[in-house]
């Protein structure tokens, strides 16, 4: 029995890399990531009541303040009725309110209430600590490799539909 080339195993195993298995891991590491990021913020905004996800409307909002549900929507790259349920969640705990848009009522416009422009600096730190803790221990240089390669994935995301 002949031995096998060495060469050969490692093109065995750089082509299963190729061929899914790099794919799975970075999928399960970015959810895992996403997921502990979320998990942070969600500890550093429960002191002003906002639930992750719920910062990314007020910010938005600040930005550009009497939004449509559909507009922000579009914006945060979520469904419509999903963000009419954070819409109503949000209004009933004082952060935003609806108000009509024009003469005839059917336009409906978002707005940030006082109490929700005072949500926007604890919003800055817990996004801030987040982003301190995710990053703790590299550099400024990796730190900014990291966001561009997240930027390359997501663009290559939307790029084309998934094949199944």
């Amino acid at each position: 029995m002949a031995k096998k080339d060495k060469g050969d195993k490692k093109n065995k195993s750089s082509k299963k890399k190729e061929n899914g298995e790099r794919n799975a891991s970075v999928s399960v590491a970015v959810t895992q990531v996403a997921r502990a990021m979320r998990t942070q913020l969600s500890r550093g905004l429960a002191e002003s009541g906002l639930y992750a996800g719920q910062d990314t409307v007020v910010q938005l909002l600040a930005e550009q303040d009497g939004l449509t549900p559909g507009a922000l929507a579009q914006k945060l790259g979520v469904k419509a009725p999903t963000m009419t349920r954070t819409i109503g969640r949000m209004e009933a705990q004082g952060f935003v309110e609806r108000r009509n848009g024009d003469a005839d009522g059917r336009l409906t416009m978002v707005h940030l209430t006082a109490e929700g422009r005072a949500c926007l600096d604890t919003i800055v730190q817990a996004v801030g600590e987040a982003e301190r803790l995710a990053t703790r221990g590299l550099s400024g240089k990796e730190v900014k490799q990291l966001v561009k390669l997240l930027a390359a994935v997501e663009e290559n995301l939307h790029e084309q539909p998934a094949k199944i």
